[in-house]
Order: C-alpha cells, then structure tokens, then sequence
C-alpha cells in the first residue's frame, strides 16, 4: 500500500503536480488567445459594454494571473517568498470559482426579471460564498534549497466546505433558470434552449470537476495531493462559465428570433442585429370641415397572415418600437432585459 505521507511520495506527487499545472496553463492559454476577438469587440467599442461584462472580465483574468503565479512558483530558481505567492494564487483562483458562479447567477437574475424575491437570497448566497472563498490563507508554503517552493500543510476542512458551498450554489442557481424558463414562460424559442442547455452543460461540468477536488481533500493524503484537484476545477468553470457568456453574446449580435402570436391584423417591425423587420404604415388625414364635422381617414397594409410577430432579441428582450408596447400585449416581463 502506499504510503502517502512519506517524503519521497510527496515529491513524486509534487512532480506530478508541476506537470498538470504547466498542462492547465497551456490549456487555458489556448482557450484565452483563441477567445480574444471577443475580448477586443469590447475594449474598441464594437460592442456595447453593460456593467454584467465586467464579472465576465474578471473571472477571465484572475484565473489567468492565478495560473501564471502557480508557473512562477513551480519553476523559480532564486529563493523568494513563497508564503507570499501562494497566497497570491490562492485569493486569485477563488476569485475565479466565486466570478464564475456570479456569471450564471446573473443570467438567472436577468430571467426571472429581477424579482426582488430572486435577487436578495442570490445576493446573500454570494455573500456567504465569497466570505468562503476569501477566508484566509489556508495553504502554508515554503523554499525549500534545491527543490523551491513547497506546499507543507492545507485546510482541508474549510476548502472541502468551500466546494461543497459552490457545487450546492451551482445547481440551486441552475434550477431557478430551469424552473422559469420551463414552467415561468408560455415564450418558447431557440434562446430558451441556448440558456438552458448551457446551464445543464456549464453545471454538469463544474459539478464533476468541484466533487473530484472535494473527494480529493476529504481523503486528505497528502498536502500535494489534497490541492491537486483544485486548479482543475477552477479551470474547468471558468471556461464553462465564458463560453456561456460569448455564447449569449454572439448569439445577440447574430440577429433575431421571431415567434407567431395570436393578435390579429397586422404585422409589427423591429431592429435587430442590423436587420429591419416590416411593420403596418399608418397614415392619417384628418379634415375639421364646419359642415362635416370631423373625419379621420387611416390608410394600413396589413400582414397576408393572420398572426402577427413579435421579434425577440438574443437575450430574451422584447424589441421596443413607436408604436408597440409589450404590457398591451400581455406579453410575460421575464425577458424583457438582456443579461448581457
């Protein structure tokens, strides 16, 4: 059997470790340098910047910094601090797994309208978890002459809380989105299907990946090995979770979906995505003659389908128009404002 806590099983699981990280680094950098277009339509003004992005930047770039400290410690050759720098990747790496839960929460939001009964206990779950994420130091690490930094104890005990927290928070999060998009709206459209999917894709994911790092430090064999799970998952819901918002994005920017409804007579026209949409033209002549009194003559061109349209955008959102307003139409308000 082996015996996991023996020096010379630490340092062959410490070289395994510097193997993975330096794999996960060139994975992530990959999926970053191959995602910079999109990065770019925002910081030129391509795109219309919205305040949700900025989670979205975020969660990018600290796992970035993170994994790049982690390279710094892994192959150092001068002593430095090392307590130091793995703090560093520590606060930074929870960042990322607390931004990317705040990037599908903010979608859940955005669908259920902002209802104050969604948004506060939202809020106060991410609260709580950050307060996880952000604890303290819960690593300790030294230099060690000829070998460099090394991990020597862990806190197995709130890290395992941590992830169990972010895998509970994950598929509550989840199952709000499910439960309006399914059971909330009559609206049924191809977005529907987009956020859901991406929501079952994006939890099953991050799931796996927290429960083989909670697995990991409950088991507790060594201090290499207890944390040896923890990157991964950080990298795992990470990418999820962006390519969940490019997704969207992209999605609005490729233009619109339009769904029949039961109104009759004419047809209404919106704006989208660079494309315009015919609309009924109503003119009206309007004569005061004395002797007549008062005439109002109206000119329309009607739709040859007896069923009007209305046109979402990629976010769910009703498209406004002069001449249109979606409380007249009894149209639902969950997906009245886009998340991004």
């Amino acid at each position: 059997m082996v015996d996991w806590k023996s020096d010379a099983e630490i340092q062959k699981d410490g070289a395994a470790f510097n193997k993975f990280m330096h794999t996960l680094l060139g994975l992530y950098i990959w999926e970053w340098f191959s995602s910079l277009d999109f990065d770019w339509q925002y910081i030129s003004g391509k795109k219309t910047f919205r305040w949700p992005i900025i989670f979205y930047f975020l969660n990018r770039y600290c796992l970035l910094f993170a994994l790049m400290g982690i390279a710094i410690a892994l192959n150092v050759t001068t002593e430095i601090n090392c307590q130091g720098l793995y703090t560093f990747n520590q606060c930074f790496g929870n960042a990322a797994i607390g931004l990317a839960s705040i990037n599908l929460s903010l979608r859940t939001i955005a669908v259920w309208s902002q209802r104050w009964y969604i948004v506060i206990p939202l809020v106060g779950v991410i609260l709580g978890h950050w307060s996880l994420l952000l604890h303290g130091v819960l690593l300790k690490a030294v230099w060690v002459p000829g070998q460099g930094c090394m991990i020597t104890s862990t806190d197995n005990h709130l890290l395992a809380i941590t992830f169990i927290y972010s895998m509970v928070f994950d598929f509550t999060v989840l199952s709000l989105t499910a439960f309006k998009l399914l059971f909330g709206s009559s609206n049924s459209s191809r977005l529907v299907t987009l956020i859901f999917n991406d929501g079952l894709i994006y939890f099953a994911i991050a799931f796996l990946a927290n429960l083989i790092a909670t697995v990991f430090m409950l088991l507790n064999l060594n201090p290499v090995m207890s944390i040896i799970a923890n990157v991964p998952a950080a990298v795992a819901s990470t990418i999820v979770a962006c390519r969940a918002v490019r997704r969207l994005s992209n999605y609005t920017s490729q233009g619109p979906e339009v769904f029949p409804t039961t109104t009759q007579g004419s047809t209404l026209a919106f704006r989208s995505g660079g494309g315009t949409f015919m609309r009924p033209k109503i003119s009206t002549r309007i004569s005061t003659a004395p002797a007549e009194g008062v005439h109002v003559q109206m000119e329309t061109f009607e739709s040859p389908s007896d069923k009007s349209y209305m046109e979402y955008d990629a976010a769910g959102q009703i498209v406004k128009s002069d001449s249109y307003d979606p409380e007249a139409q009894g149209i639902s308000d969950e997906f009245k404002r886009p998340p991004y």
